[in-house]
């Protein structure tokens, strides 16, 4: 009797509970690429046959654990009404059939955004019994983006170092996986007892020369692969100082010989500038003078440089319109040389002058010496007289006698 009992309350509460509500979604987790078209499948039943109101929801779970689920949408059967909220509106619908029990939501273009759980609810008036709410997980396949890989550390002997590699995209996310190959190219035999990897960070420790080498970084996920790679070069710190010292200084000769080759350039073409000047100007006439006798004292050769003359006429087909300041200083240098030529004149002159005065007192002195031998002879009557005595030679002045041995004086022909 008892067993019979237990039976029939086993099969009342089996019956009961096939009459209540019941929400399900046929797969626990769906896995699209990211920006395909997509529908999450949600169906429900209930113990009523027709029901006047069906509410359906769908939510999706808060970015952050202290916020409260984000409504998707809320349809109502009565007036078969969606009403979907601002952030979804244009990429979210609802498939719906409430004889059928069926409330599908359908996404368009889905991001890594969407990457998250989202959850169906069916609200039923007179059945809010049973399984009122069902869950799904979307995941959004994204293929991971090139790692980057860097190195935190001093690469010298002894120090302790970490290799990072890191994908910013990847969906689901992204394994690491670290290779190595020694400075020949050749893979490792081993892998370091003093290295660790572990989420993309690669740790060496007590690093010495031998660690030295290439290493790949391999980020995979269920669409495919990227890798990076960097390359380890393990020094000394004494090397390693004495490079930067060496680059330094070689770095300050080259600028050191760059700054003279500069220098010698720009000196050679002012050079050959004031050059090219000059030759469009003209060159100065120089000089010439007749030589003039050397006076007491001066021990500078007869004939002066300043003497000589060349004339030489100004280049004036050469002469551009841009020329008009070095014309005014030729024109200033000309008018010199023509004054010094004019004291050249002045003095020619008075040289002409004292030369005509010593020709006059030659020809006096030529009379009085005439003169005087002919008051010789017609007082002694006799020529060889006059030829014994020799004082009546002397010049007419006060200067003594002069010698008989001395050369007679150059006459100075015009």
């Amino acid at each position: 009797m008892e067993g019979r009992i237990f039976a029939l309350a086993v099969l009342c509460l089996v019956l009961s509970s096939v009459r209540a509500l019941e929400v399900t979604i046929p797969k626990k987790s769906y896995e699209f690429a990211r920006g395909d078209n997509i529908t999450l499948p949600c169906s429900f039943k209930s113990k009523l046959a027709s029901p006047s109101l069906v509410i359906i929801t769908w939510s999706a779970e808060a970015p952050a654990a202290d916020v409260a689920e984000t409504l998707i949408l809320s349809y109502y059967s009565d007036s078969k009404v969606t009403d979907i909220k601002s952030m979804y509106e244009g990429r979210v619908s609802l498939d719906v059939d409430t004889r059928a029990g069926k409330a599908n939501l359908i996404l368009s273009s889905i991001t890594l955004v969407d990457n998250k759980v989202f959850e169906c609810r069916v609200l039923i008036p007179t059945d809010d019994e049973g399984t009122p709410a069902a869950t799904v997980r979307l995941v959004v396949l994204v293929a991971p983006s090139t790692p980057i890989c860097k190195l935190q550390g001093k690469a010298e002997y002894g120090q302790n170092i970490n290799l990072t590699c890191l994908s910013e995209e990847g969906s689901p996310t992204p394994t690491y996986k670290w290779e190595s190959t020694d400075v020949r190219s050749m893979p490792r035999a081993a892998p370091n007892p003093r290295t660790t990897d572990n989420g993309g960070i690669l740790s060496m420790y007590n690093i010495t020369k031998d660690t030295s080498g290439y290493f790949t970084c391999t980020s995979t996920n269920k669409i495919r692969s990227a890798k990076c790679n960097i390359t380890l070069a393990v020094m000394p710190p004494s090397i390693a100082f004495g490079s930067t010292a060496i680059i330094a200084i070689v770095v300050a000769v080259v600028a050191f010989i760059a700054l003279i080759v500069i220098v010698y350039c720009c000196c050679r073409h002012r050079r050959k500038k004031r050059e090219e000047e000059e030759y469009a100007m003209g060159a100065p006439a120089e000089e010439f003078h007749d030589k003039e006798p050397a006076r007491n004292g001066d021990r500078r050769p007869a004939g002066r440089e300043e003497d000589r003359r060349v004339d030489r006429e100004p280049v004036k087909d050469r002469r551009r319109p841009d020329n008009d300041e070095r014309q005014s200083d030729y024109d200033d240098r000309r008018s010199d040389y023509d004054d010094r030529r004019s004291d050249y004149d002045d003095r020619r002159s008075d040289y002409d002058d004292r030369r005509s005065d010593y020709n006059d007192r030659r020809d006096r002195y030529s009379d009085r010496h005439d003169e005087r031998h002919d008051d010789e002879r017609s007082t002694n009557g006799s020529r060889d007289r006059r030829d014994d005595d020799d004082r009546y030679d002397e010049p007419y002045d006060d200067r003594p006698p002069v010698p008989k041995n001395k050369p007679l004086r150059k006459e100075y022909d015009d």
